[in-house]
């Protein structure tokens, strides 16, 4: 298959036809190139909060509420497009108030077929929990598509290796991710590559790129899309299948072979994910031994 990772910049909306224009040229470009799952990243719906004003915008509380109700016009947006390109779309996450005690990080996962489920964050961040007082949602999915076992970990989920490890049947694990500095976009990039690494298999890293100056909540971002596996056989000895320019926007692209996920996992050099279990024993205990 071919899969396609956004490096997504935001953009000032006047109208939601602005809107509905700007994903369907993104989703068309990806479409046009061959692509069959479309990656869009984290806290990339957040500028809906636009068309409700610079008040709006510039308003942390107020910007997630405005953005949280234009859910349910994005998701049947994101189902016509999927639809319409017979293909899969994770869409950018948002804040959603879904009756929880405070607005859950959401990403939608939408079908060529018509179908959808969400993933929601599953850790915030420090500033998500300080600043934002966004609360995890629900629990981890694995979901079963004509791609194979798809798993989405959310940004700061991806630099945690048992939540990578309960999605370890997952061909694919999806990591939509927003960062503000180079510091935490590596972050979230070595996470992501060391779940492909422990689970051997591939790990699809989307960014949010550019400053706007309009946001308390997204106002800088750094980042690009990058696609990763296992440096093993049957891939790239830097496990790097493809990334893009930093902090250009764009789509990235790779070809994704699941019999090489298959056969790396049988036959790979090294067998991280068969031979997980035996570091648990083996981690109960750590001997205290001095040393002069």
């Amino acid at each position: 298959m071919k899969v396609a990772t956004a490096a997504y910049n935001l953009d000032w909306l006047d109208s939601w036809a602005q809107y509905e224009d700007k994903l369907d040229r993104w989703v068309s470009e990806a479409a046009g190139q061959g692509a069959e799952l479309l990656v869009f990243p984290e806290y990339g719906a957040m500028e809906l909060s636009t068309l409700d004003g610079a008040d709006v915008a510039g308003d942390l509380e107020r910007s997630i509420r405005a953005v949280s109700d234009r859910m349910e016009d994005v998701h049947n947006l994101h189902t016509r497009l999927a639809q319409a390109h017979k293909i899969y779309i994770l869409g950018a996450s948002a804040p959603v108030n879904d009756g929880f005690r405070r607005p859950v990080n959401r990403a939608a996962f939408y079908a060529p077929g018509g179908g959808c489920d969400h993933q929601d964050k599953q850790i915030m961040t420090r500033f998500e929990r300080e600043e934002w007082d966004i609360a995890p949602g629900g629990p981890l999915k694995l979901f079963d598509t004509e791609l194979g076992k798809i798993g989405v970990l959310i940004c700061y989920d991806g630099e945690f290796p048992l939540l990578g490890r309960a999605l370890q049947e997952a061909d694919l694990i999806l990591v939509p991710s927003c960062t503000e500095a180079l510091s935490g976009y590596w972050r979230v990039r070595i996470g992501a590559m060391s779940r492909a690494l422990e689970n051997q298999c591939v790990t699809v890293m989307a960014s949010l790129v550019g400053n706007n100056d309009w946001s308390e909540a997204v106002d800088k971002n750094t980042g690009t899309g990058g696609v990763f596996g296992p440096p093993d056989k049957g891939f790239p000895q830097t496990g790097v299948l493809a990334e893009g320019t930093l902090n250009q926007p764009g789509w990235v692209f790779a070809d994704v072979d699941l019999s090489a996920i298959a056969n790396v996992r049988a036959d790979g050099h090294v067998l991280n994910r068969t031979h997980w279990h035996e570091q648990l024993p083996r981690a109960e205990t750590v001997i205290i031994s001095p040393l002069s």
